[in-house]
């Protein structure tokens, strides 16, 4: 099954020669991936990858950019940061809407950033908009917003304690 998701990296300074990375990126497994170099020192990769579940699509994305670019550091998965406006085009409704449900139950998922934009994981938005009528998102979306929510949990916790992200460590440092 294809799975569709965004690795953003930050390059480390030596190594920034954007026709080599992308042939070693090739080399490496990385031929599902658009890339894109729009912000000086960074590269996207945008995959579409087939793979039994979502995890494994991104991991073994994560584990052949490592063996590509070994001193790049990962910054984001996605999807996973998503505002309002994000949610309810991927839903398919209006914003209004979002922020309706939103403000009307308090058991809306609480968000990742309380502010101006408030901003969530999407795959707790995803899992809480199931339960409800009219609201279905694709499955796919679903796992891989899970495992890219897994990918950036564990990236920040490595900052704080690694022995919570054994296994992640050496794909995102």
């Amino acid at each position: 099954m294809d799975y569709s998701f965004t690795l953003k990296y930050r390059l480390p300074d030596d190594d920034r020669t954007m026709d080599v990375l992308v042939e070693r990126l090739g080399e490496a497994g990385c031929t599902d991936a658009l890339v894109g170099i729009g912000i000086p020192g960074r590269i996207a990769l945008d995959f579409t990858r087939d793979a039994k579940t979502a995890r494994h699509a991104v991991r073994s994305a994560l584990e052949d950019v490592r063996s590509a670019i070994p001193k790049a550091m990962l910054i984001e998965a996605s999807p996973d940061f998503v505002g309002l406006t994000d949610v309810a085009d991927i839903v398919g409704v209006s914003r209004q809407s979002i922020r309706k449900l939103m403000l009307g139950h308090d058991d809306f998922p609480v968000p990742v950033h309380d502010g101006s934009p408030s901003v969530w994981h999407l795959a707790d938005v995803l899992r809480w908009l199931e339960g409800r009528k009219g609201y279905l998102s694709d499955p796919r979306l679903r796992e891989t917003a899970a495992a890219a929510l897994e990918v950036n949990v564990a990236k920040e916790a490595l900052r704080s304690d690694p022995e919570t992200t054994r296994g992640f460590e050496r794909l995102i440092t």
